[in-house]
């Protein structure tokens, strides 16, 4: 098993920056691929970013291609979210997860593992 702990949200201003954190901790973290998602109020859970296990591959999502960027260190256990030029819209709760295989990405329910979230809120 893997436990997860998501950090670094935060309210900030349109056009503003955060670095999302998620330190794993148990099984060996280099055998989980990882992604973040988020889900708004009264909105279902969406994909935003997935890297691969040694970090060699990214996706994301339309929606934040190009502002948004995911990494790992494995040395640290730990995979980032850096979050760029942030709309309203992207004010959500951000969750981290884990899966074994680089498979069936931008599917929640293919995640074996979840943190409990981090708040980003965006103000207009």
């Amino acid at each position: 098993q893997v436990q997860l702990v998501e950090s670094g949200g935060g309210l900030v201003q349109t056009g503003g920056s955060l670095r999302l954190s998620c330190a794993a901790s148990g099984r060996t973290f280099s055998y989980y691929a990882m992604g973040w998602f988020r889900q708004a109020p009264g909105k279902e859970r969406e994909f935003v970013a997935a890297v691969s296990k040694s970090g060699g591959n990214t996706y994301y999502a339309d929606s934040v291609k190009g502002r948004f960027t995911i990494s790992r260190d494995n040395a640290k256990n730990t995979v980032y979210l850096q979050v760029n030029s942030l709309k309203p819209e992207d004010t959500a709760v951000y969750y981290c997860a884990a899966k074994e295989m680089y498979s069936n990405i931008l599917m929640g329910s293919a995640y074996d593992y979840w943190g409990q979230g981090t708040q980003v809120t965006v103000s207009s």
